[in-house]
C-alpha cells in the first residue's frame, strides 16, 4: 500500500536565541519542548520562519532549556529573536493514518510551553493541556 507523508510533531511560534554558523550543522532544540512535542534527537524536521519567508530541512540535537539555535548553514536562515515553526513528518500508511493524532506545542517568546494539543485528521485541536 502507498504511503503519503504527514505532520507528526510541531513547535509552534519558538523564538531563535542563538545563531552559530561555525557548528557542524542541525538545529539545538530545548529538551522539554523536543519530549512535548514528540520530535527525537536526530530526527528530520522542517524549520519554517515566520518573519523572512525561509524556509529549511535539517535535524534537531537536543540544545540547553529555552534554546533554538540554528547551527551551521541554517544559522543564514533566521536571526536571534525571529520566530519558527519547527515540524517532524513520517510517512504513514492511511491504515497508520487513522491512528494519527499530531503533537502541537505552542511556546511564548521565552520558548516556554503555553498549550499542548493534539490534533485530529482534519486539523482541530483536541486534548489541549495548559503547560
Amino acid at each position: 500500500m502507498a504511503q503519503r507523508c504527514f505532520m507528526i510533531g510541531k513547535i509552534h511560534r519558538a523564538t531563535i536565541t542563538e545563531a552559530r554558523v561555525d557548528y557542524e550543522g542541525s538545529l539545538s532544540v530545548c529538551p522539554k519542548l523536543l519530549e512535548a512535542s514528540g520530535i527525537h534527537p536526530h530526527e528530520r524536521v522542517d524549520v519554517y520562519n515566520l518573519e523572512n519567508g525561509e524556509r529549511l530541512h535539517t535535524y534537531v540535537i537536543p540544545g540547553e532549556p529555552g534554546e533554538i539555535c540554528l547551527n551551521g548553514a541554517a544559522a543564514l536562515k533566521g536571526a536571534v529573536g525571529q520566530m519558527v515553526i519547527i515540524v517532524a513528518y513520517a510517512w504513514l500508511s492511511m491504515d497508520e493514518y487513522a491512528h494519527l493524532r499530531p503533537k502541537v506545542v505552542l511556546v511564548d517568546k521565552s520558548n516556554r510551553i503555553v498549550t499542548e494539543s493534539f490534533q485530529d485528521a482534519v486539523g482541530q485541536s483536541s486534548g489541549a493541556v495548559d503547560a
